[in-house]
Parts: structure tokens; C-alpha cells; sequence
């Protein structure tokens, strides 16, 4: 995508009317969490598959490449394909201990839960503050998260009130919309918001998310580099590439 107009304060497009936030890794410190929740799950399945040898997951590479930001059935999915695994598909109401997809999916998020519960939920104050000058100068603003918690997370930091529209797990299984890196999600936002996508920045963290904002042609795509994988994003589609979102714009 190319940039065809002179960036405002805010670091973006004068065209840009609207801001679609990805939840963890950009609004929340639960990447890290995220990530310890698929490594018990997964190393938990491939213990009792293979026995001692078996050969564990990868909280980093693993993580970035076939988990983070997409739906959790297609990351169970996605993973086990890596390791020439296939297991049943099995129901959304399959229990944690089931050897299925849906299964292993309801064990992580299991893993995940008791951990947000443990550990709670830290903000990035950088986003945050961002949101706000996003919103004080008359741009709306979507949240758009593969994840089921999305509601109970942002009400957990105090941040629902910040977001015009949510598009989140729950609400895409109502509307039966595929997940990153398919733009469906981040599309039915912008939609919702009543703005075209070239109208519309994207802000993510995950390559799958980079995926989806290209092939929604949005308006402008910000990464963040949280892990340092900043040429990573910028190959799967980033426009700009932050540490932080306090480096767009002007923050005088």
C-alpha cells in the first residue's frame, strides 16, 4: 500500500477516518501470557503422544509463525499441521481432555484463563494514550481480537468504553467470519463503523494480522514490534513499523 497523502499529528494518512486496534500485543500485555498457555497445551498433548522425547513448542517461533492472532481452532490447527499432526476436529463444547482440535483449543484457553486470574492483565499505556488522541480528534475506533475474552479483558483495564465497535471471537463465530490472516474480521469492523477500508489504519502485532491487513487493503497498516520482528511485519504487509505508538505523530 502506498501512503498517497501527507501523514497528520496522529502519524497517519489525512484520509484515515477510523482505527482498528488488534487486542493482544497492541492494547495488552497478553501475547507473553498467551504464549505460555499454547506451550503447556501443546507440550502437555505431545508428552502424552510421544512420550519424553517428544519435542516441545516453541514459545517464540512456534508462537509467531503458527499460533499468534488466529482464531484457536485454526492454531491448534495450524501448529499440529507443522508436526504432521491431524486430530479430530470435535465440537466447540468438547472438554479440555479431549483429543481433538476443539479439545486442545478448550485446554489452552483453560491455561489462559487461570493465569489472567493468577497474573491479571497489564495495558500498554503507549496504546492507551494513543486511543484517546485517536478519539479526540474525531476518528472512530474498533477493537478486533481473535479471542473470546476480548469483552472481559478490556473491561478488566478499564478500557471498553475507548472502543466504538468490537469484533472478537464471539462475535465472529455469531457472524461466521474467518479469522486472520483473512481480513474478514478487521473488514466487518471497518463496515461496522460505517467507513470504506481505504479509510481505515489497521494496528497489529502478529504477521497473521499484517496478512490481514494487506489483503483487506486498508488505508494504512501499522505494526508493532514487540518481539523484535520488525522486517517480519514489514514483509507481511506493514506500512509503518513502531516499538511503541507513542513514535507516530507528534507527542509535544
Amino acid at each position: 500500500m502506498t501512503q498517497t497523502t501527507r501523514p497528520t499529528e496522529l502519524g497517519l494518512p489525512k484520509r484515515i477516518r477510523a482505527c482498528l486496534f488488534d487486542l493482544d500485543g497492541v492494547i495488552t500485555r497478553t501475547a507473553v501470557v498467551h504464549a505460555a498457555a499454547w506451550r503447556r497445551a501443546f507440550d502437555e498433548f505431545l508428552r502424552r503422544r510421544d512420550g519424553d522425547a517428544f519435542r516441545p513448542f516453541d514459545p517464540s517461533a512456534d508462537y509467531d509463525r503458527y499460533v499468534d492472532g488466529r482464531p484457536r481452532a485454526d492454531g491448534v490447527r495450524t501448529f499440529l499441521a507443522s508436526r504432521d499432526i491431524r486430530l479430530p476436529e470435535g465440537t466447540p463444547d468438547d472438554p479440555p481432555d479431549a483429543p481433538t482440535v476443539h479439545g486442545l483449543g478448550n485446554r489452552k484457553n483453560e491455561i489462559l484463563l487461570d493465569l489472567i486470574r493468577t497474573d491479571g492483565v497489564e495495558a500498554y499505556d503507549g496504546t492507551l494514550r494513543y486511543v484517546e488522541r485517536v478519539r479526540d480528534h474525531g476518528l472512530r475506533t474498533a477493537v478486533v481480537s481473535s479471542s473470546a475474552n476480548c469483552r472481559d479483558v478490556l473491561r478488566s483495564i478499564g478500557a471498553e468504553h475507548l472502543f466504538d465497535v468490537r469484533i472478537d471471537g464471539v462475535v465472529a463465530a455469531e457472524r461466521g467470519l474467518p479469522g486472520k490472516p483473512r481480513p474478514d474480521t478487521f473488514l466487518a469492523a471497518a463496515h461496522d463503523l460505517g467507513v470504506e477500508p481505504a479509510d481505515a489504519a489497521v494496528f497489529e502485532d502478529a504477521l497473521a494480522g499484517m496478512d490481514a491487513g494487506r489483503a483487506g487493503h486498508f488505508g494504512q497498516v501499522v505494526g508493532l514490534d514487540r518481539v523484535g520482528q520488525a522486517d517480519a511485519l514489514r514483509a507481511h504487509g506493514a506500512d509503518v513499523v513502531v516499538a511503541d505508538l507513542t513514535e507516530l505523530g507528534e507527542w509535544a
